[in-house]
């Protein structure tokens, strides 16, 4: 699949800029600040209803206007969709098809795939455990665009029993509420228990690709790794032992990837009852998938913390690649392989590194590669130019 044509109406700094576009490599120059990132933020967004800068929407509209357009036509085979994604400042977010009638937006999701790599890569190694829930679930949502009802079914249910726990640490909590929250027990349980058997799945699928990914690009001398660590997995009494109520010990990493979604649910059922003492006292939440971690090691220490400079770069780069390798085995099997953007990711890597990631990316289907001079971009992505100017595009080489 590649993208033929991109047009955005009042996204970022763009009032009106059309793109077209071709398979094969694209290098899109231009001076730092100039826009270029916009460009591909716009089609990452439509793969993902997400952008890899900022975590909402209001950021995305040029200043002073009340929505934002993007249009992208893509090509797969003998095969053409445009689709259309209003973004807009005060009510939900409307997809179109073909020129179709208007969807929900999430209804887009599952026709542009992509891979983005960035800067703000970094943060999946360095940053906090919401960075690497993010990766997995924006992969996920990609990769099978129902799950996107599984992550808002989730945080749903997740708003509505947080807001009743912290009703109960404000001194309003009643018999009547201890029933409701039962209830949310249930429903929180089915959801949590949907999305991390998914997620489990996924992280099956991954680390092959991770290991090998972190080999091409380095000498080979670490494995690298990702271990999914759940929040039922060890559940914890008021005194920070083991929780005695009865249920069987917590399972491993290995055990519940064996588990069905209605075991898992019921292991969330009882790891509720179990928190539940401490979940009253500090109104909030605290077992479930939006408190879980996914651990990134190298070697056989954490990446986080004790990866160099160097490490933590590859690790990032691996992970990405890992999503491209995972979204490949798809496309064998009928799915759709994505696009590959690497968004200003020259400028921060080693001559070496550039090099290797160059080689391993060149031969995908559609590559667009951001850089503000010519100088970052290896040998290895010779292709067609676009030079990016303030508002719009200069020329096209």
């Amino acid at each position: 699949m590649y993208l033929e044509h991109l047009s955005l109406t009042d996204f970022r700094s763009y009032a009106q800029v059309d793109l077209k576009l071709g398979p094969g490599v694209t290098v899109l120059v231009g001076s730092n600040g100039i826009g270029k990132t916009n460009l591909m933020e716009a089609i990452g967004y439509l793969a993902t209803l997400s952008s890899h800068r900022v975590s909402t929407d209001a950021p995305l509209l040029r200043f002073g206007t009340e929505r934002a357009m993007i249009r992208a036509r893509l090509v797969r085979g003998e095969q053409s969709t445009v689709i259309e994604l209003e973004i807009n400042a005060g009510r939900a977010n409307r997809g179109r098809i073909n020129r179709g009638n208007p969807v929900r937006a999430r209804d887009i999701l599952g026709i542009c795939h992509t891979v983005l790599f960035a800067p703000e890569d970094l943060a999946l190694v360095k940053g906090d455990p919401s960075n690497r829930r993010r990766f997995l679930d924006e992969l996920l949502v990609s990769l099978i665009p129902r799950h996107a009802a599984t992550r808002s079914d989730y945080d749903r249910v997740l708003k509505q029993r947080n807001a009743l726990l912290k009703s109960a640490r404000s001194g309003k909590f009643t018999a009547g509420h201890e029933a409701t929250l039962d209830v949310w027990d249930q429903h929180m349980a089915r959801a949590g228990a949907e999305l991390l058997h998914a997620r489990l799945e996924l992280v099956e699928r991954l680390r092959p690709h991770l290991n090998s990914a972190y080999a091409q690009l380095t000498d080979g001398s670490k494995d690298a790794g990702a271990v999914y660590r759940s929040t039922i997995q060890d559940i914890l009494d008021d005194d920070g032992g083991p929780a005695d109520n009865g249920t069987e010990p917590s399972a491993s990493v290995e055990d519940l990837r064996l588990l069905s979604v209605d075991e898992l649910t019921e292991r969330y059922v009882q790891a509720f009852a179990a928190s539940r003492k401490k979940e009253l006292e500090r109104g909030i939440s605290l077992v479930g998938p939006h408190r879980d971690e996914l651990e990134l090691v190298l070697g056989q220490a954490p990446a986080k913390g004790y990866a160099s400079h160097g490490e933590t770069w590859s690790m990032c780069l691996s992970l990405r690649l890992a999503s491209y390798y995972v979204m490949l085995d798809d496309a064998r099997t009928g799915g759709t392989a994505p696009i590959l953007i690497l968004d200003d990711v020259f400028a921060e890597l080693d001559v070496q590194r550039r090099r290797k990631l160059a080689a391993i990316v060149a031969g995908a289907e559609q590559v667009l590669v951001t850089a503000a001079v010519d100088a970052d971009i290896p040998e290895e992505l010779a292709g067609r130019r676009v030079t990016v100017v303030p508002g719009g595009i200069d020329g096209e080489g």
